[in-house]
């Protein structure tokens, strides 16, 4: 009969990938975020476009980091933070919704963040979930997402838009199916 060997290469690979994921989870407890973007686009029915978004942040000479973490998440793309600044940090980005569901919520619901931010990945689960079910279509579910999205982050102080601005540009579903058919132009 053959023993399993505890120290064998698959296993020192499996505690080698289970730490990274623990690192993960420890560098978005201290550098990360699960963010609702809002842009007011008069092209769309409702009139504001929803952006569900999770970031990881890191200097430049920390890039690294970044790239482990792409590569434990299996998603995401990394860029320059602010582009038109002095700074040199890079961020992860993760905007893909599909990516959102399968990918970052299932991580973090597994591998628990351990601070203040578990709060706001809980709202965040919310909200893609609403916007999985299609309710960012519809008046009330965006007004449901702001709501939500305005008790993230510490209660949206740093956001730019007030949360009375986007449910004011809000276009109403009532408003819409009433809205005259434009006349074609002669």
């Amino acid at each position: 009969m053959k023993r399993e060997n505890p120290s064998s290469a698959d296993n020192q690979q499996e505690r080698s990938k289970m730490f990274l994921r623990g690192y993960v989870t420890g560098l978005v407890d201290g550098e990360g975020s699960f963010h609702i973007a809002f842009q007011i686009r008069k092209d769309l029915p409702l009139g504001i476009s929803i952006i569900p978004e999770f970031h990881i942040s890191q200097s430049s000479h920390s890039k690294g980091a970044l790239e482990i973490a792409r590569e434990i998440l299996g998603c995401g793309y990394i860029k320059p933070n602010h582009r038109k600044s002095k700074d040199d940090t890079y961020v992860l980005v993760v905007r893909d919704r599909s990516d959102l569901l399968t990918k970052i919520v299932p991580f973090f619901q597994y591998y628990r963040l351990q601070t203040r931010k578990s709060d706001d990945f809980a709202k965040f689960c919310e909200i893609v979930g609403l916007m999985s079910k299609g309710l960012h279509k519809t008046t009330s579910g965006v007004r449901k997402i702001i709501d939500i999205a305005y008790t993230m982050n510490g209660d949206g102080a740093r956001r730019i838009r007030t949360k009375q601005e986007l449910i004011t540009s809000l276009k109403s579903s009532e408003t819409i199916r009433k809205s005259p058919p434009k006349a074609d132009k002669i």
